[in-house]
């Protein structure tokens, strides 16, 4: 089995900035990507960013220029570094890996989420 736990979720003032974390832990072989996700009330789920094991991202075009992924192999830990908040970005932000146990079979996991409320 597989774990995500995301951190550093909160209230912050618009144009303030957070860093979210995911530590990703348990019968990992390889981490193939990881990523974030956010889901605002009453709308669905949306793609924020990602990032691959070699150090390839790919940022949602809406918090592109203010919102940073980045990685640390060695801990099997994602960031996400988010600045010049918005309150259109208050939204539960969900980490997400697709991990290669050492069973040899590759999965999709997700963490339990985390709040992010943007308000003055």
């Amino acid at each position: 089995q597989v774990q995500l736990v995301e951190s550093g979720g909160g209230l912050v003032q618009p144009g303030g900035a957070l860093r979210l974390s995911c530590a990703a832990s348990g019968s990992i072989f390889s981490i193939v990507t990881m990523g974030w996700y956010r889901q605002a009330p009453g709308k669905q789920r949306e793609f924020v960013a990602i990032i691959t094991r070699s150090g390839t991202t790919n940022v949602a075009d809406s918090v592109k220029g203010r919102f940073t992924i980045s990685r640390d192999n060695a801990k099997n830990t994602v960031y996400l570094q988010m600045n010049s908040l918005k309150p259109e970005d208050t939204a539960v932000y969900s980490c997400n890996g697709i991990v290669q146990s050492v069973d040899g079979r590759t999965r999709n996991y997700w963490g339990q989420g985390t709040q992010v409320t943007v308000s003055s």
